[in-house]
């Protein structure tokens, strides 16, 4: 088989493999607006330098891809360089209280349990010396 022959079974593939799928399946597959490049290769068993240097299946591709933009499955590209808003120190605080509050209520919840523990521990010492103290074993 040639190149132009694999790279037309690969276009073919890839049709079939694209009409075969649902909207959600392909949401499943989304990542910042664009469709999982790794996981298309593995389902059509290509390498993933199909999808860059065939062009039919690189047209295909990015014509799916705006197809399922404009139906709403994927959202806009992220584009990679453009910074994303970052938090408010507001925000950063209320992450920052967030976390504290559960490792204070793991360390509460913990602290309990070794306080339950402890008083059990300690009504059995004050019955052995109850019980020392009327036999006139216990010094005094």
């Amino acid at each position: 088989m040639n190149g132009q022959e694999r790279a037309e079974e690969n276009f073919k593939v890839f049709l079939t493999w694209a009409s075969t799928r649902s909207d959600s399946d392909f949401h499943e597959l989304a990542s910042q607006g664009r469709l999982n490049r790794g996981e298309i290769c593995r389902e059509c068993n290509f390498s993933r330098s199909v999808l860059t240097q065939n062009p039919r299946v690189k047209a295909a591709l990015l014509q799916l891809e705006e197809r399922l933009r404009a139906t709403g499955v994927l959202s806009q590209v992220v584009e990679p360089g453009t910074a994303l808003p970052l938090r408010a120190k507001g925000q950063l605080q209320a992450a920052s209280d967030a976390e504290r509050l559960k490792r204070l209520e793991a360390e509460n919840s913990a602290m309990r349990v070794e306080l339950a523990d402890l008083r059990q521990r300690l009504k059995r010492y004050e019955a052995r010396e109850a019980l020392l103290a009327e036999t006139g074993r216990l010094a005094r």
